[in-house]
């Protein structure tokens, strides 16, 4: 494949495009996550107003519990974007990434979740859903721990 004419030439490009692009999307997250902690700041703030160090309501802590997942899911998905290209587990340390972020998105649905109205349908779906994140997080670990 290096042996075509044009191959340097379109790789070079290529790498030039990906590295704009991961300069583009680190940006983009990292005012996402500027966002929801300056959202988070503020719902803590009114809730120490309004209820003081008491927070005794399941919808409050629901929703500020939400907003933490979701800056946190922001900042694990700006730091999968930066691994290396040059680390030698490169493509695996992006997988496991995806795997904990997957993982971290499921859980923060199971925090918001409504238990007043709960479905089963989606909460077998959503079990079954973090069991296999967890399992193939599982396997992929030893994978890498191995030589």
């Amino acid at each position: 494949m290096k042996s075509l004419p044009g191959f340097a030439l379109f790789a070079r490009a290529f790498d030039y495009f990906e590295e704009i692009a991961m300069l583009i999307l680190t940006v983009s997250i990292s005012l996402v996550a500027c966002v929801g902690l300056f959202h988070v700041v503020v719902a803590v703030g009114r809730m120490l107003i309004h209820t003081g160090l008491n927070p005794t309501s399941p919808d409050v802590l629901q929703s500020l519990f939400g907003l933490f997942f979701t800056v946190l899911i922001a900042l694990e998905f700006k730091h999968s974007i930066l691994v290396l290209p040059e680390a030698q587990t490169h493509s695996m340390t992006r997988m496991r990434s995806v795997l904990l972020i997957g993982m971290m998105a499921t859980v923060r649905k199971f925090i918001v979740l409504d238990l007043n109205g709960i479905n089963v349908p989606e909460m077998v779906a959503l079990s079954g859903a973090v069991l296999a994140l967890g399992v193939v997080y599982w396997l992929v670990r030893n994978k890498s721990a191995t030589p």
